[in-house]
């Protein structure tokens, strides 16, 4: 006998989607001008994805949070990066919500309650924890 497969899943009630701010230079990319990721403006165009983070990245948009891709790229220099960023993501196949682009303040330092450094967050995913 042939069951049909249920496709119809009991929705989550408890899953409350989170709004997720995912920086884009030396944290799902990086630039091999600026192997040490330096907070300075460098060729975008030879910005490179780095897979595992953009698999997670999706994974957390397929789930159904909210992900915001925010980039501080010509918020000094006043160029407009927005169609080339665009076009890099679809090219990475990095899923988002929205794209912001020149309006992430340049800072030296960013201190608030709900933030992650990019390094300790993947290394923590890397080790199992959560």
């Amino acid at each position: 006998m042939v069951t049909e497969p249920n496709l119809y899943q009991e929705p989550n009630h408890d899953f409350v989607p989170k709004i997720i701010f995912v920086d884009l230079d030396g944290t799902i990319s990086y630039n091999p001008q600026e192997p040490e990721f330096a907070d300075r403006h460098a060729d975008y165009s030879k910005a490179e994805p780095i897979p595992e983070r953009i698999e997670h990245i999706n994974r957390l948009y397929d789930e159904g949070h909210h992900i915001t891709i925010w980039t501080a790229r010509g918020c000094v220099s006043g160029k407009d990066y927005y169609p080339m960023t665009e076009q890099q993501l679809e090219d990475w196949g990095v899923r988002y919500t929205d794209l912001q682009v020149g309006n992430k303040p340049h800072f030296d330092m960013y201190i608030c309650d709900k933030s992650y450094n990019s390094e300790s967050y993947f290394q923590r995913l890397g080790q199992g924890l959560p």
